[in-house]
């Protein structure tokens, strides 16, 4: 079988970054707490800082924080029952929703009010209201299919990474502080932490029921990504059709549904509706960890730090604000449905 000169080309990027997925998770195995996602994003800040990366390989690591990150969200749908979900009450799915919805409009009025650009305003949003580098990832392919904004992506995936790590030991001193009941932490940590490793680590600190209440918190506002892109994408091919001209300046028209979140929503359907085998989910689940983890590191490449720190003091302190409203919403919300 012939191999498209396309397809060669990527190849070595690809493998650099499956084998930095490989490095990371066995580094998140040795080291407690450590998540392999966030051990792949740092990795690739790192050698992107320090060492010059070949040309040959600036292809295939930009196939792999691209395309194999639409695949693990795809795979990280068998992660979703919908029983589970369910199970979590109507309250509580009412505050999810609201954890989500006001993250996103609170965030992005936090943006026009601090004047961030609208396009890293929406993905710190999503990010940060959602299922962080995942949402941040998905929102850029359909709002910026082109790429021609990637550093606002790199910046909001840094900015996921730096203020989502904090929270995994602030929400669990909060907590205590603050006397909660083990599950009512763990909601609050799923309600409000940016990444689903990054909420797994927090209840793991939390300890007694904390975990499985964060998580399945966590996985209702994961749910939530599916319909936000939609939403997304009818936006811009709104806005493509108000600048609608001909010849190449004209803006590429995203799918109503991206291709993914179609992907996202049927294995979340099989998890939900079909006995899927445990150690099929074993494979599933470490194939999904595997793909993200080779993306996290494509996309920690993009991230250098002298272009982060240009970007200025205003990204950052939007982050601080989007993941104080975030946490008050899910703080506020929790309390209450408990």
């Amino acid at each position: 079988m012939t191999i498209s000169p396309v397809v060669r080309s990527a190849l070595p990027g690809v493998g650099v970054c499956l084998l930095a997925a490989g490095v990371s998770y066995a580094v998140s195995r040795v080291v407690p707490g450590a998540s392999a996602l966030i051990v792949a994003i740092v990795l690739g800040v790192v050698v992107t800082n320090t060492v010059p990366i070949p040309t040959a390989l600036t292809g295939g690591i930009d196939f792999s924080a691209k395309k194999l990150l639409r695949a693990g969200i795809v795979l990280l749908g068998l992660q979703v029952a919908l029983t589970d979900i369910a199970g979590l009450g109507v309250p509580v799915l009412i505050v999810v929703a609201g954890i989500v919805a006001g993250g996103l409009l609170g965030t992005l009025l936090l943006g026009r009010l601090l004047r961030v650009p609208a396009g890293l305003t929406l993905l710190i949003a999503c990010g940060f209201s959602i299922c962080g580098a995942a949402a941040v990832a998905g929102a850029a392919g359909v709002t910026d299919p082109d790429d021609e904004a990637e550093q606002d992506t790199v910046t909001a995936v840094a900015l996921v990474v730096i203020f989502g790590t904090l929270m995994i030991g602030l929400i669990p001193l909060a907590s205590a502080l603050l006397g909660l009941d083990p599950r009512i932490a763990g909601m609050w940590a799923g309600g409000s932490i940016h990444e689903i490793a990054q909420v797994v680590a927090a209840g793991g600190i939390i300890g007694g029921g904390a975990l499985t209440a964060a998580v399945v918190v966590k996985l209702a506002r994961v749910l939530l990504l599916a319909p936000v892109m939609a939403a997304l994408s009818v936006r811009e091919r709104r806005l493509s059709r108000l600048h609608r001209t001909d010849g190449p300046s004209r803006r590429h028209l995203p799918p109503i549904v991206p291709a993914f979140v179609i992907g996202f929503m049927l294995m979340v359907l099989v998890r939900s509706f079909v006995p899927v085998p445990e150690p099929v989910l074993a494979v599933g689940g470490a194939l999904q960890t595997t793909l993200l983890a080779a993306a996290m590191f494509g996309l920690g490449c993009g991230v250098r730090l002298r272009s982060l720190l240009r970007v200025g003091a205003r990204p950052f302190a939007l982050a601080a604000l989007s993941t104080l409203l975030v946490t008050g919403l899910a703080y506020v919300g929790v309390t209450l449905a408990a």
